[in-house]
């Protein structure tokens, strides 16, 4: 049987506004082939939000306020180097930018870059987090921090279907 750890991380979906759109800070990781959010374990007497705001600068070099909790993940993985079972559970905050322009300094992340919200729900690679980040979206709008969008006009001509690109699973 093998050992179990327990991991707490936590993280931000820190945001701004940008020309009239909200933008994600999310960080590049395995040579870009994976897009999350900046996360990371809590440093010696460090509360979650604390944490929450060194890792999104440490990871993005963006500087950020807590606004609100928004939730936790869980999810477990094998440190072959340890030979454990990990069982790690993430709380992400909602961040709003402060100060900062994205950094590649961190040797933990291959890239740091802001994402339009609707990109950066399709770049995600976890589940767990876009839902993160839809939930952080919802935040933003009962904040009134989310710019007003028009809804979508259907098209008027059947050319205009063929010439938009299809949704994104």
């Amino acid at each position: 049987m093998s050992k179990v750890k327990h991991q707490v991380s936590s993280g931000g979906v820190i945001f701004r506004r940008h020309d009239a759109k909200v933008e994600i800070g999310l960080i590049a990781l395995r040579g870009g082939r994976i897009w999350a959010l900046p996360k990371g374990r809590l440093e010696e007497g460090e509360s979650l939000e604390q944490a929450a705001c060194r890792e999104v600068m440490e990871e993005t070099g963006l500087i950020g306020e807590v606004l609100q909790r928004i939730g936790e993940i869980s999810y477990w993985f094998y440190a072959k180097e340890e030979g454990v079972k990990i069982h790690k559970t993430v709380h992400f905050y909602l961040i709003r930018h402060l100060q900062g322009e994205t950094s590649n300094e961190s040797w933990e992340v291959d890239e740091a870059r802001w994402w339009p919200l609707d990109e950066a729900l399709k770049v995600l690679t976890y589940r767990s987090e876009r839902e993160t980040v839809e939930q952080g979206a919802e935040m933003i709008r009962a904040l009134g921090a989310m710019p007003q969008v028009d809804s979508p006009q259907p098209p008027s001509s059947p050319d205009q279907v063929s010439q938009g690109s299809a949704p994104q699973a």
